[in-house]
């Protein structure tokens, strides 16, 4: 039943290459420059390699052995292996944290490009235990600093050629140069996150300030040259033992900052707070008019070397140059509004257009918020039994002083001034989407008395924590990659449990509608990651709620027979924050009377009329304990997550043996509802692959961990993590091979077994998968039946609904013209008319009766007419219903033609 390989009681659990508990290395170390005569057991040129790079003894076994297990690994070596060598290399100079080696030193030994050489770092790793989880983790910030780079670089390259009249020659390339070079030492000096597209960029404003106003205006296009005043530096000055910053040109960075889309006031704050700082003591004050190329790289390499980094001077090689256009991909951005009826052109952007793009947008979509409660939100306060007005406020004031804290311990101690922009803009969020979220639930529920909920401190941080999310989502919007500041960040900031977070999300999205894709898409990856793991922490709440269920012996959370049936309704932050424990709908039967048959005295389940009455009195017989509503509708959410994950590892593997595919579901939902302590600071698909790995051993279908690994990997939003750092006991991690051995077969085995008989026992029902309610109509959904006529819900209209809109109407306000609601009646009788053309060219389904605004009800198939709404939304329904008749028609059609082709030949053969 184990897996072949390392099985777990014939070997102890083997340690990562740095040891977990105590971070030393096991490897013994011998720090002496190489012998190349101590050596003669590996591969002559290998050797020489570690030799021309002059790395030590212990470098060079460590770096050999990765390479025995990677060559045993594989079937067919390739005729060179120079470049898995030298990425050999650079593996081991992680593994034992040594500074030998830089990353651009072995990229060079390697002949690759960045992007080459990452790549085979990432086909190292053809096992699940050659590569450490360390490895990963700093190649995959290496690849996320190269994207940033290079992002930046491209769009410090579009600037240049906007700002020098002569873009192309000498004296513009060795002052383009001499530029990117000090804004990589200043970057690398100051930024302890230098992955942050928006305030580097920023630190590159200052750096072009830095210089343009040095250079003689006649080099600069009209509008910098009026902006520039011919300076000269004072020998005075010059002997001085301290040189003080330069002065700022304010006109000359307005101009910058209006270019390129960027905020004044932020890139004014990090100039006198990091610039200002870098400049004094970097010594670049000291040399006469602007610094060299030379002397800039001079400085520039100690840090590469200390670092292990890229170097950022590499883009100006031209075969990195030419790799540019593939490594990052242009951002489509919303059209603006266009006034004519041709479809406005979208044009693509950079990552950091994007990124300013989307924080601008955010800025002004929060102009009309206010970072104190409003007075719709006081006179809710006011409302409550304890008015939580003083609460709210000193809880917000100090969550901001926490989070200027922690942001700039992360980013770089002259950051705070962003610290505190980003966080007033989640203030104001926070307080309009409070303001929406208690309209709504007055409008549920018809009370104005919510004390409960606004003197919950836990719903108040989480629905910050979410609005402070929008804004860090949108100031990284640029580039899909994790930084430190990503989520859950934020949660460890406000001490703050995924699972409380998590209650929040579904009602944020839903209370503010001028969310983009990208952010809503980013709360539901936030969402799955609580899903996944966050919630499963040793000290999450969620346990409390699971041991409580337990206790009380309540029906499952998603009753498996259920488990096929759409939800009733979707549970408000307010619910899962004020009634977390809910009354069972029925009672249960006394113990001596299970068996019996049900008497016409059984008592019913109570109404809503009689609840109060009979709560009073002593109950007759036993109540189905309470019921969790958070804890319900957290399952549903597992389970389908939990479904559409298997299912996406199912097709690729077990195409072959879809009979499997239930059997699997049956065993994960087992595990997930009756050993839910298996997840406990683990991960939902460390669960899922080895309920795929147990059915497939006990089915005899050879289906290998490495094959499912390697499957895996190629799901979106995964990480090498899940399966190399598994927790195996307290303080102890290793592969997911040993996790099955050692702790799931070990729990499961006699469920496991139970599948391998011909007898299956019963099997889980498929969970109900409906459309995700967070893909929320931000763009038009089409007419049925209707090529050309669109409806969007009611928004802010900024913008048009559509790249192809030629006609823009939002019910409810004044249509402006008669002549725009009949060109809308045109068109979707142009589009029956259509219709009509095609069913009687093509055989289709019969013409229908004309659609028409004015005639409520005239295709309804039993002449009733829809409730309520407009005549628009009525006769919308109606188009919806007759697509369907139309389809069903068809396909009676068509069945009934196969059916007279089946009979002529069987004539024929007769």
């Amino acid at each position: 039943m184990p897996p072949k390989k390392r099985t777990p009681q014939n070997k102890e659990i083997k340690q990562n290459t740095l040891d977990n508990s105590n971070g030393k290395s096991p490897i013994n170390v011998d720090d002496s420059v190489i012998s190349p005569s101590k050596h003669k057991d590996k591969d002559g040129d290998f050797v020489e390699l570690c030799n021309k790079l002059q790395v030590t003894n212990s470098l060079c076994n460590h770096a050999w052995s990765i390479w025995k297990k990677v060559s045993d690994s594989i079937d067919k070596l390739p005729d060179s292996t120079t470049k898995e060598w030298a990425a050999c290399l650079f593996v081991a100079v992680i593994d034992l944290d040594v500074s030998i080696l830089g990353f651009t030193d072995a990229q060079k030994a390697a002949g690759l490009n960045v992007k080459q050489f990452l790549e085979v770092l990432r086909n190292l790793d053809v096992n699940i235990d050659i590569i450490s989880s360390k490895v990963n983790t700093a190649v995959g910030r290496l690849e996320k600093k190269y994207d940033v780079s290079l992002a930046l670089y491209q769009k410090f390259d579009k600037i240049w050629h906007d700002i020098y009249s002569q873009a192309s020659d000498a004296q513009s390339t060795e002052i383009f140069k001499s530029i990117w070079t000090m804004f990589l030492l200043a970057k690398g000096s100051f930024l302890q996150m230098e992955d942050d597209l928006v305030i580097s960029f920023q630190l590159l404003v200052c750096v072009l300030e830095f210089f343009i106003k040095r250079i003689s205006p006649s080099l600069l296009k009209p509008q910098y040259n009026t902006k520039v005043t011919p300076t000269r530096s004072s020998r005075r000055n010059q002997t001085k033992a301290k040189q003080r910053p330069p002065e700022l040109n304010e006109a000359l960075l307005e101009v910058l900052c209006k270019e390129n889309e960027c905020s004044l006031d932020e890139v004014k704050n990090l100039y006198e707070t990091v610039f200002c700082r870098f400049l004094e003591s970097s010594g670049v004050l000291k040399i006469q008019d602007l610094p060299t190329f030379e002397e800039l790289s001079l400085k520039y390499e100690d840090t590469v070397h200390k670092t292990k980094d890229f170097d950022g001077r590499l883009f100006f090689n031209s075969q990195e140059q030419s790799h540019q256009e593939k490594a990052i991909p242009q951002v489509e951005c919303t059209p603006k509004k266009s006034l004519s009826l041709e479809p406005p052109l979208v044009v693509p952007q950079t990552p950091v257009r994007a990124t300013l793009y989307s924080v601008q947008q955010l800025k002004v979509s929060l102009t009309s918020a206010s970072d104190q409660p409003s007075e719709i939100l006081m006179t809710y306060f006011k409302n409550c039994t304890v008015n939580p007005t003083e609460g709210i406020i000193r809880r917000a004031e100090r969550l901001g002083e926490q989070f200027s804290q922690a942001f700039t311990q992360v980013v770089g101690s002259g950051c705070s001034g962003h610290a505190n922009q980003r966080f007033a803009l989640g203030v104001r969020l926070y307080y309009r989407v409070m303001e929406s979220l208690l309209k709504s639930e007055e409008k549920r529920l018809s009370v104005q008395n919510f004390s409960k909920l606004l003197n919950d401190s836990t719903f108040h941080s989480s629905l910050l924590a979410c609005a402070l999310e929008v804004v860090m989502a949108t100031y990284g919007s640029g580039l899909a990659t994790d930084t430190d500041l990503s989520f859950p960040w934020l949660l460890g900031v406000f001490q703050l449990h995924g699972f409380d977070f998590y209650k929040v999300i579904e009602s944020f999205i839903k209370a503010e509608p001028s969310l983009n894709r990208d952010i809503v898409k980013h709360l539901e990856r936030c969402e799955h990651m609580i899903i996944e793991t966050i919630a499963w922490r040793t000290n999450s709440p969620l346990f409390e709620l699971l041991q409580q269920a337990e206790d009380s012996r309540p029906e499952p959370a998603e009753p498996p027979a259920v488990l096929h049936h759409p939800p009733q309704h979707s549970h408000t932050a307010a619910d899962l924050y004020l009634s977390p424990m809910r009354p069972g709908t029925r009672p249960l039967p006394a113990p001596s009377q299970e068996r019996s048959p049900p008497s016409s005295t059984a008592p019913q389940p109570p109404t809503a009329a009689t609840a109060a009455a009979t709560s009073s009195q002593p109950p007759a017989h036993t109540s189905r304990p309470p019921r969790s509503n958070s804890l319900s509708h957290f399952y549903k959410k597992l389970y389908r997550v939990a479904y559409l994950r298997l299912k996406k590892l199912c097709t690729p593997l077990l195409s072959d043996h879809p009979e499997l595919e239930p059997i699997i579901w049956t065993l994960l939902q087992h595990t997930l509802k009756d050993e839910y302590d298996l997840l406990r600071d683990r991960h939902l698909d460390q669960l899922l692959m080895s309920a795929m790995y147990a059915i497939c051993k006990v089915k005899f279908v050879d289906l290998r961990f490495k094959t499912i690994v390697t499957a895996y990997k190629e799901l979106p939003n995964t990480n090498q993590e899940t399966f190399k750092h598994v927790l195996i006991s307290e303080g102890k991690y290793d592969s997911i091979i040993v996790f099955y051995n050692m702790v799931f077969m070990q729990k499961l085995k006699t469920n496991i077994l139970q599948y391998a008989s011909s007898r299956l026992p019963t099997l889980s029902p498929i969970p109900h998968i409906p459309r995700s309610p967070y893909k929320m109509p931000n763009s038009p959904l089409r007419v049925p039946g209707s090529s050309n006529v669109y409806v969007s819900p009611m928004k802010n209209c900024a913008s048009p609904m559509t790249p192809r809109s030629r006609i823009l109407i939002s019910i409810g306000e004044s249509f402006g013209n008669s002549e725009r609601f009949q060109k809308i009646n045109e068109m979707v009788k142009s589009s029956e008319w259509t219709l009509k053309r095609r069913a009687d060219g093509a055989g289709g389904p019969k013409p229908l009766k004309r659609l028409r605004f004015d005639m409520d009800g005239q295709d309804e198939p039993d002449s009733s007419k829809p409730s309520g709404g407009s005549a628009l939304i009525q006769k919308l329904t109606e188009m919806n219903s007759t697509r369907s008749r139309m389809q069903e028609q068809k396909m009676k059609e068509e069945a009934e033609l196969m059916r007279e082709e089946v009979s002529t030949s069987a004539e024929k053969n007769e």
